[in-house]
């Protein structure tokens, strides 16, 4: 008897098949990128599990256990931060972290160091988590560098330029993994049937201009001159039609509809926070990355976000991130009122 009903892919792209793919073509490789890429892929899917069960009042785990104990179930942002802590130190290929929710870069034990730095936002916008809304997980790789023998601080700050991967997660209706390794952009989008991440957006590319600004109107009394003539312009143009306002409040959800559609993403330096707010090391410094990877730009407002150099591990950082021609003329603006 045949069977009518949807076809099954026999022959689907997962994200550990891509990787092993992408690391036939580098002859020297070890091999230790894919794996702590499969660690972090690990860290994605019980996050994910986590944040569709946040709702399911406050008995259960992350295995859907109820705790006897009565015991408050710890919040989402600590078991994520703990989940990609666990996973990324028992994967044997990483030496140091740098995770929003440590204080302190976190160094692994000597006996399972390998030679990667991961700087993490284990849940981008968990305080969205409770209106439902996406949240997502933000992560660069880094190589330790060569003649560091036992792994310090500075090790960790490194320009975003000499990044060797980095991604990010989104739970919103499906749980999707935006990763670069180098080579362009690729999404996979989480298929709970197989328990596997499938290649559905080959190629990611951003448009060079778009019809979307995104940025926290809330704040316009303490913008800079300059951010509000640019954003007046997109309200107002002279020609044209204006572009459209959409502003998730969560920074992953909204670079990644900035990503598919074009536009700008706006998070600027105000009067209260003179650096603005967003960190550089796990957010704004992946993002430029994957952005930059995709044909788009991610600049400070004065220079390409890839070339700032950190200073501290949770420095902030503003930043103008988006389509080449949106962010060019954000930064015309600046440059006049300069």
């Amino acid at each position: 008897m045949t069977h009518h009903g949807q076809t099954f892919d026999s022959n689907c792209m997962t994200l550990t098949r891509f990787v092993l793919q992408e690391q036939r073509k580098v002859p020297q490789a070890t091999g230790d990128l894919t794996q702590l890429l499969n660690s972090i892929q690990t860290a994605v899917k019980a996050v994910s599990s986590a944040v569709r069960k946040a709702g399911i009042a406050n008995m259960y785990g992350i295995a859907g256990n109820v705790n006897v104990q009565g015991e408050e179930v710890k919040k989402l942002d600590v078991l994520s931060n703990e989940l990609f802590i666990n996973m990324l130190t028992s994967s044997y290929t990483t030496c140091l972290l740098v995770s929003e929710e440590n204080e302190t870069v976190i160094e692994v034990e000597t006996e399972r160091q390998g030679k990667y730095i991961v700087t993490f936002d284990p849940l981008d916008g968990s305080s969205n988590i409770d209106c439902l809304v996406s949240v997502g997980s933000i992560f660069g790789i880094y190589k330790k560098p060569e003649n560091s023998s036992t792994p310090e601080l500075s090790d960790a700050l490194q320009q975003g330029r000499k990044m060797v991967a980095a991604g990010y997660a989104l739970y919103g209706s499906a749980t999707m993994i935006v990763l670069s390794i180098g080579h362009g952009v690729n999404g996979f989008t989480y298929d709970p049937a197989l328990g596997e991440f499938i290649l559905t957006e080959k190629n990611m590319r951003i448009p060079s201009r778009g019809k979307i600004y995104s940025i926290n109107e809330g704040y316009e009394a303490v913008w800079d001159p300059a951010i509000k003539e640019y954003v007046q312009s997109k309200k107002y143009p002279a020609t044209g039609k204006p572009y459209g306002a959409r502003y998730v409040g969560s920074m992953v959800a909204d670079v990644h509809r900035t990503i598919k559609y074009g536009g700008i993403f706006l998070y600027p330096a105000t009067k209260e926070n003179v650096n603005g707010k967003l960190r550089l090391l796990y957010e704004c410094i992946p993002m430029a990355y994957i952005v930059n990877e995709a044909g788009g730009k991610a600049s400070n407002g004065e220079i390409d976000i890839l070339d700032v150099v950190p200073e501290k591990l949770h420095q902030r950082c503003p930043i103008f991130l988006g389509s080449s021609e949106d962010v060019d003329d954000v930064l015309e603006v600046i440059r006049k009122h300069k």
